[in-house]
Parts: structure tokens; sequence; C-alpha cells
């Protein structure tokens, strides 16, 4: 799996094989300061990749408070299309990302938590429930998409009890793709009991307000949710 050339000042970059002639990219953060030791892969959820914005800001936000952070694109992603692929492929990518990480990435191989942003955290919990033998010390679940908007019946939670180990929720107040209130019934039912930071007024990226100096805070306040929760997980 070779390196590419760093871009100036950006993140390390990746070649990860997922099968016979398909590659992605992954993005390497390296912690700026108080290094917590521990590497959190985010995978994007399914209506942008890893460069996004959002996606970039966040892993940005995350590295420089001290957690190492991988990004990296779904294949349908990173051939520049805009239909997810299916499951078993969209696994395959993710756990071709986690092989990659513990073989390249410092501290990996030792500590490691996954999870990603909408679809991206759906597929980290799958992989988790499907194998207990993964090393893996936890997940961090940005907008859990607990059922289509506006369908509140099509659950996708039956395999979260199998995950079985420690995971935060990080979930907007108004997600339409499911609230705190509709997500609390279904922690109460797993172990360990997952954690769940609600971000008021947040939709499903988390977006509170067009006060800038507010959702600056709101974020920072789920930036260090996210470290705290980490940093404790760390110490069991």
């Amino acid at each position: 799996m070779p390196r590419s050339e760093k871009p100036s000042n950006g993140p390390d970059e990746l070649v990860v094989t997922v099968q016979p002639g398909a590659t992605t990219t992954a993005l390497v953060y390296p912690a700026d300061r108080d290094r917590l030791g521990s590497v959190l892969i985010l995978a994007h959820g399914a209506g942008a990749g890893q460069r996004s914005p959002w996606m970039v800001q966040f892993s940005r936000a995350l590295s420089t408070r001290g957690i190492d952070i991988v990004t990296f694109n779904f294949l349908y992603t990173e051939h520049g299309r805009r239909v997810p692929d299916r499951r078993p492929l969209l696994d395959a990518c993710y756990r071709a990302v986690i092989d990659a990480a513990r073989r390249e990435v410092e501290n990996a191989a030792r500590r490691l938590f996954i999870g990603g942003k909408s679809m991206g955290g759906r597929i980290a919990t799958h992989l988790a429930a499907d194998d207990r033998d993964l090393p893996l010390a936890g997940l961090v679940l940005l907008g859990y998409p607990l059922h289509p908007p506006g369908r509140p019946a099509e659950r996708r939670d039956a395999h979260l009890p199998a995950v079985g180990r420690p995971m935060l929720f990080v979930q907007g107040s108004r997600d339409t793709f499911g609230t705190p209130r509709e997500l609390e019934p279904v922690l109460n039912t797993i172990t360990p009991r997952p954690a769940l930071h609600v971000v008021e007024g947040g939709d499903h990226s988390l977006k509170a307000t067009r006060d800038q100096i507010r959702q600056t805070a709101l974020l920072d306040e789920a930036y260090r949710a996210i470290v705290e929760w980490i940093r404790a997980a760390t110490q069991h």
C-alpha cells in the first residue's frame, strides 16, 4: 500500500487496495498536541466524500485536540459515482482501510476507534457487530441514521446490541434521521450502554444556527465530548 506525496500543509495520503484492481485514497491527520495515543477512522456519509468541507473541518478539529484521524473514500465516491455501493462492498472498503491503518498508522494497532458520519457510522457498526474479534476500542457515530427521514418505522438498529464495544452517539436534537429521543430507548437495550452527546438544535449535519459564533461553540462542545469520551475509554 504505497504512500503518495503529501500535499503542502495537507494530511498524509495512503493508497488502499480494497480488492484486485480497486483502490481508494485514505487521508491521515496526525494529532498536533496532547496526543492521546489513539486513532479514529471516520467514514463519510452517503452524499459527500472525505474532502467535503464538513469532513475536513471535523477531522482537523479532532486532530488538533490530540486524536490521530484517518478518513477515506468509499469506492463509489473515489470513482466519482453518486449512488452508494451495496453494503458488502461498503463493508469491504471500510475493512480494507482498518487493515491498512493498523499496518501504517502509529498507534492504530494498539488503540483504534472507528465510526463516521451518517452512513459511514452505520457501516462501522455493522463491521463491529459482524466481527466480535475485530480489535476495536470503540465507535464514534456522528448523526447516526436510525431511519430514513419521514419513515420512522424503517429502523436500522437491529444489529446495534451485537456491537459489544463502547459507542458514542453525537446527534442533533432535530435530526430527521433520528432524534436523541428516538435513539434513547434503543441505547437502553445495549451493553455497554452507549454515551449520547446532543447538539441542541442540530440537524443531521449538526448544524443548529446561522449564528457562526454560536455554531462554533456547539461544535466545540461536540469535539470536546468526543475527546473526553476517547480519553475515558482508553483508561479502562
